[in-house]
């Protein structure tokens, strides 16, 4: 049966075109991956089917009664409400239910024998209803979610408007299995989830009995849990059955036809062309050459696929640094409360560094008391000298910039040709270099701010989580540019297939943490 049917689909932005003529059919109970490059409009799709952007052209049809949940991670989380609360009123309808049923009972003393029935049937309908739904063990779900995504360890009594973006997404996911929705919308729930609450959620969607379409570039997740690919590649919507490595070897062979099809038609149409040249203006022959121009005039001509740029991430490297990086003698880092035990670190030139652990026990604070960003709580941070840092943000502040502009404001004696080439060479295309970067998707977003990055002198990196919202081959071109970099490197990732091949040492935060794991 077909939950959700996508008909000739068109859409763009301005003169950029996103989608042309695409169309897509979502049966039950099928885990869909939908991939593609940084973009090519995976989240415009997902914000389409759920009718938050009106498409230019084509049709989007649900079928009757379908509960759609989509993780969405612009949603605005009220001011006073608890995690709890939020993650309670993914029951909300249950509880209208209950409200409903308690009002019956109220009315059944004033009515007639006939009406009581028919009032004690609907209570049995909608107790029915309660039962089925694990209304009576709301609280006990709700804490076995909450656990599972890590949420016990930030408070379920916390304000939401507290929370940092990545605890927001947290929230906004386990109130999206709560709901239980019949559709799963997924657009890249991995971003913000630490390798613990990652291998929980591979679980759940492993047992998931309802349809997922799931936007994720982290490939070994990925892998575990869909069985179709929808590839999203130049305007075009392709399906795939099976994994991502199967896909990988299709899409390949594919591919290599297609361009051993267009070599065979292009050396035909210059055959015939150049028998039409030749023979047009003799009489004997100029019928003969009138039959190979119609034929060339009605062929269907093969076009190959413009060749997406790949990027190309080169680290300037500054001066050498001293030997050591940083030492520090019983450092204590936290905000209002300690996040760690007293810590007695040490990094020297050259170490590459990746700090592993559950989300929210400290490792952002870490860096960021490194660089002077966040005070101490007790305790001394020696640093080296002649150090140049660059660091990563995980969470950007949101700019009204052209990417242009954005790199012009921190290269102000760059031409604009060699702004362009330097976005360029990060993997954005020229209709992605002239956009705001509002309107760009995650991953360009991030292939902007690693442009910054790159293009100045560093002898000390520091990266928090740089892979979210990247493609594939923009990960593995970082992957590659930091093994490359003669510098240190201090990296947070949940990505071990990522940063293993990368560093020199790994350091697991949670055996420093006051915060319980």
């Amino acid at each position: 049966m077909s939950i959700l049917t996508v008909s000739n689909l068109s859409h763009g932005f301005g003169d950029r075109a996103i989608f042309e003529n695409v169309s897509f059919r979502l049966l039950k109970g099928e885990h869909i991956g939908l991939i593609g490059a940084n973009g090519e409009g995976k989240s415009t799709f997902m914000n389409i089917i759920t009718g938050k952007l009106m498409p230019d052209a084509g049709k989007v049809e649900w079928s009757k009664r379908v509960r759609v949940g989509y993780l969405d991670q612009h949603t605005v989380l009220e001011k006073g409400m608890s995690i709890r609360d939020v993650l309670k009123s993914a029951f909300q309808y249950l509880f209208d239910l209950e409200q409903d049923m308690n009002n019956l009972y109220d009315k059944m003393g004033e009515v007639t024998p006939e009406e009581l029935e028919k009032m004690l049937e609907e209570v049995g309908v909608i107790q029915d209803i309660l039962t089925n739904n694990d209304f009576y063990i709301i609280d006990a779900k709700v804490e076995e979610i909450a656990r599972g995504l890590g949420l016990e360890e930030i408070g379920l009594d916390r304000d939401v408007t507290d929370l940092s973006g990545g605890q927001r997404t947290k929230v906004l996911l386990a109130k999206l299995l709560l709901e239980k929705p019949d559709i799963l919308l997924l657009d890249e729930p991995t971003n913000y989830l630490d390798e613990q609450h990652i291998e929980w959620l591979k679980r759940y969607l492993l047992e998931y009995e309802n349809a997922f379409i799931l936007i994720s570039h982290d490939i070994p997740f990925l892998n575990s849990v869909i069985n179709l690919i929808y590839h999203m590649e130049n305007q075009e919507l392709n399906r795939y059955v099976g994994d991502y490595d199967h896909f990988l070897e299709v899409h390949e062979m594919k591919k290599q036809q297609l361009e051993s099809a267009y070599k065979r038609q292009q050396q035909e149409i210059s055959q015939l062309k150049d028998f039409v040249a030749r023979n047009k203006a003799r009489v004997s022959t100029r019928n003969m050459a009138m039959s190979r121009q119609k034929k060339l005039d009605k062929m269907d001509i093969i076009e190959l696929a413009k060749e997406k740029p790949k990027p190309q991430f080169n680290f300037k490297e500054a001066r050498t640094p001293s030997k050591t990086i940083f030492e520090t003698k019983e450092l204590v880092i936290g905000y209002n409360e300690p996040l760690s035990k007293p810590l007695n670190l040490r990094m020297e030139r050259g170490q590459k560094i990746a700090l592993v652990g559950a989300n929210g026990i400290g490792k952002t604070t870490l860096l960021k008391s490194l660089l002077g960003i966040n005070p101490a709580l007790s305790g001394t941070i020696e640093r080296g000298d002649y150090q140049e840092i660059g660091y990563f943000e995980q969470e950007a502040k949101s700019t009204d910039n052209t990417c242009i502009d954005e790199i012009w404001s921190e290269f102000p004696s760059l031409t604009q040709a060699e702004v362009r080439a330097a976005l360029a060479k990060c993997g954005l295309t020229t209709k992605h270099i002239e956009s705001k970067i509002v309107v760009l998707s995650g991953g360009e977003k991030a292939k902007v701010r690693l442009c910054k990055l790159i293009n100045n002198e560093t002898n000390i990196l520091l990266l928090d989580e740089p892979t979210n919202h990247l493609d594939v081959d923009a990960k593995e071109e970082l992957k590659r540019a930091l093994q490359a970099y003669k510098g240190s490197i201090l990296l947070i990732s949940h990505e071990p297939e990522f940063y293993q091949d990368v560093v020199t040492d790994v350091w697991n935060v949670e055996d420093w943490t006051t915060k319980l794991v």
